[in-house]
């Protein structure tokens, strides 16, 4: 999907009621928080009509998220026929420490998105799927593993969920305190929160002489992290 492609169509349920001025409905920005995460969350009310939320890992695909789960669970028996669902995903970036408490907040990015998710059944979208997810976790893994065999896909299941009513919203900055306390004598600012990838540790059974792969070196360099050996 290019960049300029139309926003996404602000809606009731994707317009927020305080702070709209943080709310972002561009392919570009909405996709960039997708893809800056591993697990998200999803939301949908059960059979006996009481609230759920799971964590799952999940990809985007274009303007569509694959969202995995296995084939026992209840949302993706549930999407067999369709299931209205909530999938978040969410990125601290800063603790914004003010003068008061009331002031205190975070810097964010997240997107909200709304619809009715489907499970795949197509078996070469399923694959497809699949090895999005894979990627999602590291890219270029999918095609350095084992395939899945027929059983293993036979457990495996994945829900489609169209990005058509989804929304960013974001809060960057730093203390947001009334003019009045600006003099008090409080340490105020943001701790900035970040995420870094640690050295790889080697599972015991594989053999000593197994290289590191390229495209996890390349992970690793993209992270200005040295591995501890060669």
């Amino acid at each position: 999907m290019s960049s300029t492609a139309a926003p996404y169509p602000a809606t009731p349920r994707t317009t927020p009621t305080r702070a709209r001025e943080r709310a972002h409905y561009d392919h570009a920005t909405v996709h960039a928080i997708l893809d800056s995460d591993y697990i998200c969350h999803l939301g949908f009310v059960s059979a006996d009509g009481g609230p759920i939320v799971l964590p799952t890992t999940y990809a985007r695909v274009g303007s569509r998220l694959y969202l995995h789960g296995s084939t026992g669970s209840r949302p993706l028996r549930g999407a067999a026929e369709g299931l209205r669902v909530c999938v978040t995903v969410t990125r601290t970036d800063g603790l914004v420490l003010a003068r008061s408490g009331m002031h205190h907040s975070l810097n964010y990015r997240s997107v909200v998105a709304h619809g009715t998710a489907h499970r795949v059944t197509d078996p070469d979208e399923h694959r497809t799927a699949l090895d999005a997810i894979i990627d999602r976790i590291v890219p270029g893994r999918a095609a350095d593993c084992r395939p899945a065999t027929a059983k293993e896909l036979a457990q495996t299941a994945v829900i489609r969920l169209d990005l058509r009513e989804v929304s960013a919203k974001v809060r960057t900055g730093g203390v947001n305190d009334e003019p009045e306390d600006r003099d008090l004598p409080t340490w105020a600012g943001v701790i900035p929160v970040s995420r870094t990838l640690g050295t790889p540790v080697p599972d015991p059974a594989m053999s000593a002489e197994t290289p590191l792969p390229d495209y996890l070196r390349r992970l690793l360099a993209e992270q200005g992290l040295r591995r501890g050996q060669e």
